[in-house]
C-alpha cells in the first residue's frame, strides 16, 4: 500500500490488511470509491467474501494468545508508539479523509484529534485493568476479579468518521489484550488500511490488527464466525438493531450505537449571538454527516423570530465547494445517492407544509459541477408529524420547531424514539439543571451543541440509538472489551477443616 495520498494511482485497489501485511481479496467484487468533490471514481475496494473474513478472523486468532499474554505495560508501549505516528501523520490521514468522504480537512484533523484522544486514554491501560480485591472475606479466605480479554473482537464502522470511529474501538480492544478484525466503510477505507500499517510500525504483532473490506456479505460473515466474540458497531438504528439480534443468536457481545435525532433547545435567555454560531456548526459542519449533528432546533417563546433569522443570515454565508480547497467551510456529501436522498427531504418538507426559509437544492460550484453538492438548508414551523422530523436525514438541513416552555420543549425531545444526544441552550443555571435532569438521552450539553465526551468518558445514547448495555470508549469500553473473573481463595495450613457435604459459608 502507498503511503501518500499522492502517490495513490487513479484506480488502485484498496488492499486487505491479514497478518500485517496488505493482500488482496479473494472475492472477485468491487466498489468504488469516489471523491465526492469532483464525482470521479479515484479507487476500488474489495467486497470481501466468507473466506475473505476467514483469513482476517484465523489470524486474529493464531495472534491471541501471545497479545493476551503479553503485559498490560508492553501493550501500553505498542499503543504509545501508534500515538506519535498518528501526530507524525495527521496531514497525510486528514487529507486522506477529505478526499474520500468530502469533509473539509480542517473538520477531518479535528475528528481525527478526537480519535487520537482515545489513544492517548487507552494508554493507560496497565491502571485500567485492575481489580479489586477483599481481604478475608471469611476465615482466610480473600475474594479478588481479573479483568481478561474476550477474545477476537470486531468493529465495523461507518463513512462519515472513517478514523474517528475506528480509533473510538481497536485501541481499547487491543490495549485489553484482544486481537482485532476491523471492517470499515466501503466508501472511505483506504485510512483504515493507513492506520493498520502505523500500527506495524509501531510494534504491534503480526495478526493482532486485521482490515477487511466490504459490504452486506462482509458484515454476515462477521456476524456469524464463531471465532469472533464481540462486535462494536456505529450506522444507522435498522441496520444497529440487525446487528444486535444476529450477534446475540450467534452468542457475541454487543454494542450497536445507532442512529439520531438531536434537539438543542434554544430558550430565551439565551445569548442569540453566540447560540446562533455554535447552532450552524453543530448543523452543517461536515455536511450534517454526523450522528451527533443538531438537527432540530426547539425555540422557546420569542425567541424563535430572531433566532431563525440570524440561523437564516449565518447559513447563508457558509462557503461551500471541495473540503481540501482554503476558505470552503462545508464540502460535498458522500454519494451522489446520498446527496439525492437529502435533497428528497427537502422536497418533502415543502409538501408537508413546513416554512422552506433558505434551500441548498440549487447550489453550484464553479468547475466542480459534478461533485455531490447540497447547499444549507433551514426549515421553520416544522411539526413532530413531518417526516423531515420524524426521519434522520442525515445532511446540511436543519429545522426548527417552536413550543411555549421549556418544560414542552423536554416533552417533544423524550417522546422522540432517538435519545443519542441533545443541547440546551440558556444563562439560567436552574433551567440547564432541571434540562439535564428530565431529559431522556444519553449525552446532553449545556450551551454546547455536540456534547461528545472526553476519550476517558464513554459515548453513547440512549433508546433507539443504542442496542447493547455498554457504550463505546472510555470505562465502559473497558468493559465491554474485557470479562470479569472472580478468585475467592484459601491456601490451607495444617489443620485446615475440610468443607463438609453442606453449602459452604464463609464468614
Amino acid at each position: 500500500m502507498k503511503r501518500s495520498v499522492e502517490k495513490y494511482t487513479e484506480f488502485e485497489t484498496v488492499p486487505l490488511w491479514v497478518g500485517n501485511r496488505a493482500v488482496q481479496a479473494t472475492s472477485t467484487r468491487n466498489g468504488e470509491v469516489t471523491n465526492p468533490a469532483t464525482g470521479a471514481v479515484i479507487r476500488y475496494v474489495p467486497m470481501s467474501n466468507v473466506v475473505d473474513v476467514d483469513r482476517a478472523v484465523k489470524a486474529a486468532e493464531a495472534a491471541l494468545p501471545a497479545w493476551r499474554a503479553a503485559t498490560p505495560t508492553h501493550r501500553a508501549r505498542v499503543l504509545q508508539n501508534f500515538l506519535a505516528l498518528l501526530r507524525a501523520n495527521e496531514n497525510e490521514l486528514a487529507h486522506r479523509v477529505s478526499e474520500e468522504h468530502g469533509k473539509t480537512v480542517a473538520d477531518a484533523a479535528g475528528s481525527l484529534q478526537r480519535g487520537i484522544e482515545v489513544v492517548e486514554f487507552a494508554c493507560g491501560v496497565p491502571h485500567l485493568l485492575k481489580g479489586e480485591h477483599s481481604e478475608n472475606v471469611g476465615s482466610g479466605v480473600d475474594c479478588y476479579t481479573l479483568r481478561q480479554p474476550v477474545g477476537v473482537c470486531a468493529g465495523i464502522t461507518p463513512f462519515n468518521f472513517p478514523v474517528m470511529v475506528p480509533l473510538w474501538m481497536f485501541p481499547v480492544s487491543i490495549a485489553c489484550g484482544n486481537s482485532f478484525v476491523l471492517k470499515p466503510s466501503e466508501k472511505d477505507p483506504s485510512a483504515s488500511v493507513r492506520m493498520a500499517e502505523l500500527l506495524k510500525q509501531a510494534g504491534l504483532p503480526d495478526g493482532v490488527m486485521n482490515v477487511v473490506h466490504g459490504d452486506k456479505e462482509a458484515v454476515d460473515a462477521i456476524l456469524q464466525h464463531p471465532g469472533i466474540a464481540a462486535v462494536s458497531f456505529v450506522g444507522s438504528t435498522p441496520i444497529a438493531k440487525y446487528i444486535y439480534e444476529t450477534c446475540a443468536r450467534n452468542g457475541k457481545r454487543v454494542q450497536a450505537l445507532g442512529g439520531a435525532k438531536n434537539h438543542a433547545v434554544v430558550l430565551p435567555d439565551a445569548d442569540l449571538d453566540f447560540t446562533v454560531d455554535a447552532l450552524i456548526g453543530a448543523g452543517y459542519g461536515s455536511a450534517g454527516e454526523r450522528c451527533m449533528a443538531i438537527s432540530a432546533i426547539v425555540a422557546v417563546g420569542a425567541i424563535a423570530d430572531p433566532l431563525v433569522e440570524k440561523l437564516r443570515a449565518k447559513a447563508e454565508s457558509i462557503k461551500i465547494g471541495p473540503g481540501d480547497q482554503a476558505g470552503v467551510d462545508m464540502g460535498p456529501l458522500v454519494t451522489g445517492a446520498h446527496r439525492d436522498k437529502v435533497a428528497s427531504y427537502i422536497d418533502l418538507g415543502e409538501r408537508e407544509g413546513a416554512k422552506l426559509v433558505k434551500d441548498g437544492r440549487d447550489i453550484k460550484v464553479a468547475g466542480y459541477e459534478n461533485g455531490f453538492y447540497l447547499g444549507t438548508t433551514l426549515f421553520d414551523h416544522v411539526t413532530p408529524q413531518m417526516t423531515i422530523y420524524k426521519d434522520e436525514i442525515f445532511g446540511p438541513v436543519l429545522i426548527v420547531l417552536r413550543v411555549p416552555t421549556l418544560e414542552e420543549a423536554v416533552r417533544l425531545i423524550n417522546a422522540n424514539p432517538y435519545a443519542n444526544g441533545t443541547a440546551v441552550f440558556t444563562a439560567s443555571g436552574g433551567a440547564a439543571r432541571r434540562f439535564q435532569n428530565d431529559v431522556e438521552v444519553g449525552m446532553v450539553g449545556i450551551n454546547i451543541p455536540i456534547p461528545v465526551p472526553m476519550a476517558f468518558y464513554s459515548f453513547g445514547g440512549w433508546k433507539n440509538s443504542l442496542f447493547g448495555d455498554l457504550h463505546i470508549h472510555g470505562t465502559e469500553g473497558i468493559k465491554f472489551y474485557t470479562r470479569t473473573k472472580t478468585i475467592t481463595a484459601r491456601w490451607t495450613d495444617a489443620g485446615t477443616p475440610a468443607p463438609g457435604l453442606n453449602m459452604p459459608t464463609l464468614g
